[in-house]
């Protein structure tokens, strides 16, 4: 299958590519290679076929032209809670212009559907855990509403233009090539700083929990969504909470090492707890998380002790 992956040169965009690849499909790249988004040629897969751009240009259609893909994998975004509260309109511009933008080039070459990389952000603070595809989403970041607000476009244009999609909703995604220079990503920068011997810094009290989802298995979700889960939101994640301390004590005793911590309030669009029930994914897409917190963890620390030459 011809898939074009949006974003493919960054973190999570990266191992999808890989995923893909090794599963046989012919694949190209959309990447704008932005400094604060974490794309880098060094992801690029030799086999693919990469552009840089970014999504709002126009000559995005001579992209589709010249791969006519079959089925895109969206992840490119603006990613960051923080960046999208300082600066709302360009997290607008990225996030739904681009997909505007990405969208009308679909439907002129005729591709067959998205695979949408949305974002549990979309459902802020609940009333009632674990969340579900059906719980009620109100976003509480400009991230989050982008990431809402997109998927309300996918549903019409697949009944405007019938270009059929899959939301997939992750939770916290973590592991190799994540950036840990950025604001996102507590695992990839709290493992970068034990090995450093750097202080981290936690917010709020420590005690909130996020669903940690490995990155692998988050690309193997998009994967199997190529051909499953036709107009279907679905939530990919672990399926269990973990504390920012519970992670700091675990990266201690991997590293042997213990850091300064650095203590903060809560940030803007912080959510407090969060897990997720992955059963329909399991049901309709045949995905879980296979990679436990413990392994990815270790995985991780791995990476970046050979990156760091330790």
């Amino acid at each position: 299958m011809r898939v074009l992956v949006t974003g493919g040169a960054g973190f999570i965009g990266s191992h999808v590519v890989d995923t893909l690849i090794k599963a046989g499909h012919q694949v190209s790249i959309v990447d704008s290679l932005w400094e604060l988004g974490g794309g880098s040629m060094d992801n690029v897969h030799p086999q693919a076929r990469f552009y840089r751009m970014d999504i709002r240009d126009a000559a995005l259609d001579q992209v589709f032209e010249r791969e006519q893909p079959e089925v895109v994998c969206h992840l490119a975004a603006q990613h960051s809670v923080k960046i999208s509260t300082d600066m709302p309109s360009y997290d607008a511009q990225v996030n739904i212009v681009g997909l505007i933008n990405l969208l009308e080039c679909c439907t002129r070459a005729a591709t067959l559907k998205i695979v949408f990389s949305s974002s549990g952000a979309t459902y802020g603070t609940v009333e009632q855990m674990p969340i579900t595809e059906d719980t009620c989403q109100r976003p509480e970041s400009p991230y989050g509403i982008t990431k809402l607000a997109s998927e309300q476009y996918l549903r019409f244009w697949k009944g405007m233009h019938g270009l059929d999609f899959a939301s997939l909703r992750y939770g916290n995604v973590y592991g190799p090539r994540q950036d840990p220079t950025g604001e996102a990503g507590v695992i990839a920068i709290f493992a970068h700083s034990f090995l450093m011997n750097e202080p981290v810094r936690i917010d709020w009290d420590g005690e909130q929990q996020k669903d940690y989802v490995y990155v692998e298995d988050v690309a193997r979700s998009n994967l199997l969504a190529l051909t499953g889960g036709g107009g279907e939101a679905f939530c990919i994640a672990s399926g269990l909470g973990a504390s920012v301390n519970a992670l700091y004590r675990r990266l201690a005793e991997l590293t042997g090492n213990e850091v300064e911590v650095i203590r903060a309030p809560k940030r803007p669009g912080d959510i407090y707890l969060t897990h997720f029930d992955c059963r329909k994914a399991r049901e309709e897409l045949g995905w879980e998380a296979e990679v436990d917190l413990d392994e990815g963890l270790r995985l991780t620390v791995d990476y970046f002790r050979a990156k760091l030459g330790l």
